[in-house]
């Protein structure tokens, strides 16, 4: 199953241009909390300060699932407090929201 979600970056060259230098090097304890989610890819691009990130994944996978598990681990918990520091929520998001799942709108038939 595909997920499309975006983000806002704080709109500053210098923060961005950290953020990416931080997506070059993801902490290994990340990336393994992605991948015993059910994710089994994950892309994220940007255009300005405007992120998109598109997930892959297979039958185990749920937000809810996801979220209680990122809750139970610290790494993660620090990672996202270190990222919220770049990012800024959409306009429209409920406090504290992050990521804003998409609603796919076309498909090539």
């Amino acid at each position: 199953m595909r997920h499309c979600l975006a983000l806002d970056l704080v709109d500053d060259p210098a923060l961005i241009a950290e953020y990416e230098r931080y997506h070059k090097n993801v902490w290994p304890e990340i990336v393994a909390s992605i991948r015993d989610s059910g994710i089994t890819a994950l892309d994220i691009y940007r255009t300005g300060n405007r992120l998109f990130m598109i997930i892959e994944a297979d039958e185990t996978f749920s937000f809810e699932r996801k979220a209680a598990m990122d809750a139970a681990n610290g790494k993660v918990q620090a990672w996202e407090e270190l990222m919220w520091t770049f990012q800024q929520a959409l306009p429209g998001s409920k406090p504290g929201e992050k990521w804003k799942l998409m609603t796919q709108i076309f498909e090539l038939p």
